[in-house]
């Protein structure tokens, strides 16, 4: 019996050290994401340029010599679960670091409690505005609407594209559809002296836009700046050019999807709007953008062969926490957990960045990045980057 005993509590000893080693082993990182809900065209990707950036980084000698271990969640484009994802990663999981939120209302809410348990979290698609400022633990590796709008204006400006009268849709129940729509279009328009009118508003699942669109026609605008989602801005634009729209649609980066083409038909011809990842802009983009549509096929995304925007964000996001852990000289130890992810906060501070999205990439005063716009216009189903523009300076 007494052997039996020693046994089976050798057993436990050497399963438990195992353990330990196993943990010592690996850092830890979350990755908050959205495969399911009404941003999964956009986001059901992102999962796919993660994993390749982690298992690049794995393949090399991972993290500090540990390997990444990735812990995923889908939110399924709720903000609330964004929340309850943030809580998993740092009280059951032991994540250093989180990438996501994906959007920016599921960063609204996420931020304030990642702040409270002193994680670092990092979205891949939030670009409303100020949505950092205030936190020590929030950071984004994405371009904000307003910078990126503004980019759009200054092109049309340059290209001597008639834009002295717009109108604005948006879409009010998705969160920075609507602040841009509210707030960043308006407040552009009057700084580029465009007259506008009041703006018209859509529910994301509004099956009929007829009446709305009605509204824009009867003004007779040169342009018409659009808030919303690819499915929404496709129904969108049907119906504008259905009433007999001549002019052109605009608009920042909500629904600058290149996949997204196949739901566009002729009624997208002269589309402007801003992206913040041009595929084919070096070898580093092109080789990426081949590895990205490889993996997708795999998983039966064929469809996506192009990495949006976010998705070469999410990938840079692993290595910029890589940058960072090594910087911080992380261990994945989980007795220095609350102090390494601290650590990792630190180590961003003032942190010089060069990945797919851009070189050099520095984090201004409130840890947004500065990336550069690529001007993009539609035309036959055809992506054209007609100009771009540098990262702001920090």
């Amino acid at each position: 019996m007494f052997k039996i005993f020693m046994s089976t509590a050798l057993a436990a000893v050497i399963s438990l050290s195992v353990g330990f080693a196993k943990a010592a082993d690996q850092v830890v990182i979350g990755l908050s994401m959205v495969k399911t809900g009404f941003l999964k065209t956009p986001g059901e990707a992102t999962e796919t340029a993660v994993d390749i950036a982690v298992s690049e980084i794995n393949a090399s000698g991972g993290i500090n010599g540990k390997q990444i271990k990735l812990v995923k969640y889908d939110t399924g484009s709720q903000a609330k679960q964004a929340v309850v994802a943030t809580q998993k990663f740092a009280r059951d999981d032991g994540a250093l670091a989180i990438i996501g939120p994906f959007s920016s209302g599921e960063a609204k809410a996420a931020f304030p409690v990642g702040e409270r348990l002193g994680i670092v979290q990092i979205p891949n698609a939030s670009s409303g505005p100020g949505l950092t400022k205030g936190y020590t633990y929030a950071w984004r590796l994405t371009e904000s609407e307003g910078v990126q709008f503004a980019r759009v204006l200054k092109t049309l400006k340059k290209k001597n594209i008639d834009f002295s009268k717009a109108e604005i849709v948006y879409i009010s129940d998705e969160y920075v559809s609507s602040l841009v729509g509210k707030f960043v279009y308006p407040g552009l328009f009057k700084a580029f002296k465009v007259k506008h009118g009041k703006a018209v508003t859509l529910q994301y699942k509004s099956f009929d836009v007829a009446p709305q669109v009605a509204k824009i026609i009867e003004r007779k605008p040169n342009v018409v700046a659009l808030a919303a989602t690819p499915d929404s801005a496709s129904k969108v634009m049907k119906e504008l050019r259905r009433q007999g729209f001549k002019g052109r649609v605009i608009g920042a980066q909500i629904f600058a999807d290149p996949n997204a083409l196949g739901k566009y038909g002729s009624e997208a011809n002269g589309l402007i709007f801003v992206a913040g990842f041009w595929w084919d802009k070096n070898d580093k983009t092109r080789a990426f953008t081949k590895k990205f549509a490889a993996e997708n096929a795999k998983r039966g995304l064929s469809d996506k062969k192009i990495p949006h925007h976010t998705d070469a964000q999410g990938y840079d996001i692993v290595y910029l926490l890589k940058q960072a852990m090594e910087k911080a000289n992380v261990t994945g130890d989980k007795g220095k957990l609350k102090a390494e992810r601290t650590a990792i906060r630190d180590a961003l501070k003032g942190i010089r960045f060069s990945g797919v999205t851009g070189d050099n990439v520095c984090f201004d005063a409130i840890n947004d990045a500065q990336l550069p716009g690529y001007i993009i216009e539609i035309n036959d189903q055809k992506w054209s980057k007609i100009d771009e523009w540098p990262p702001e300076k920090c």
